[in-house]
């Protein structure tokens, strides 16, 4: 079975089952992850506070955790959250924004990683160093490191150690289960100029994932969507701004299908 059609598998199960992803994501880029998850043809709720996430991830078909707004309510939920999701077998995605960047991070992105099981851990390069153990500098939310280098060594031993995928998004996006590594050059420099391209990939993850197919398909799926639409929509902007350039990234990723996938050029096993 190839990955098209692996691929094209995933994106009828989310138009028939509608799978419902439960965030709980950062405030800055609530908006656009939502709207990605819908347009791709999803159903997302955005529920944080502990006294209900328990109940909400319940009737989920997957959970997103993205720590780019922390908190202390939301890094209880993140834990109450996770641990019910487990119990359920509900997939569990996990999206470390910044972590390196202050002890807060660090430590609350240790704890989930102890105490939750992940099924799919997607982050920068630098994000997925300092997790590795590996000294990295993280400046916010973005990378100063090159996917490229050693990116396929963390992603596989990391794979192993935490027991999920493991997918490092960049210019050249690695994806890997431990045993398989998967390169994704779909994409567009342009994505890094719009807020919130990771998180809504990491949300189209957990829609993907919430079919409750081989997750590194979900996870390479979401990945691809977002770089294959921003594709589509640099052709549909060249020449305009950043603000006309977002709305039709919104309009390509409501219109993606397989047939924009260039297998084996631009997405290919190593």
């Amino acid at each position: 079975m190839n990955l098209i059609h692996n691929f094209a598998h995933i994106l009828e199960k989310i138009k028939s089952d509608k799978p419902l992803v439960h965030h709980i994501t950062n405030y800055v880029t609530v908006n656009d992850c939502a709207n990605a998850v819908l347009a791709i043809g999803g159903a997302p709720v955005m529920a944080d506070d502990p006294r209900e996430v328990e109940e909400m991830v319940s009737i989920a078909s997957s959970l997103v955790l993205n720590t780019g707004t922390l908190n202390n309510r939301t890094i209880e939920s993140f834990i109450l959250a996770g641990k019910k999701a487990n119990t359920l077998d509900i997939p569990v995605i996990l999206d470390p924004v910044g972590v390196g960047a202050t002890t807060l991070r660090t430590e609350t992105v240790k704890r989930i990683i102890d105490e939750v099981k992940l099924t799919v851990l997607r982050g920068n390069m630098s994000e997925i160093m300092n997790i590795n153990g590996t000294k990295a500098i993280t400046r916010g939310v973005d990378s100063t490191d090159d996917t490229m280098a050693g990116g396929r060594e963390v992603a596989q031993s990391l794979s192993k150690r935490l027991g999920c995928v493991v997918a490092i998004t960049g210019a050249t996006d690695i994806v890997s289960d431990g045993t398989k590594v998967y390169y994704i050059q779909h994409g567009h420099e342009m994505l890094a100029r719009v807020t919130g391209t990771g998180c809504m990939t990491t949300s189209l993850i957990g829609l993907c994932c919430g079919t409750k197919e081989i997750p590194i398909y979900g996870a390479m799926l979401g990945i691809v969507v977002m770089g294959a639409a921003g594709e589509r929509a640099y052709e549909e902007n060249v020449d305009e701004g950043v603000g006309s350039y977002r709305v039709k990234l919104m309009d390509a990723i409501g219109n993606f299908s397989v047939q924009q996938i260039n297998e084996g050029e631009k997405i290919y096993e190593g």
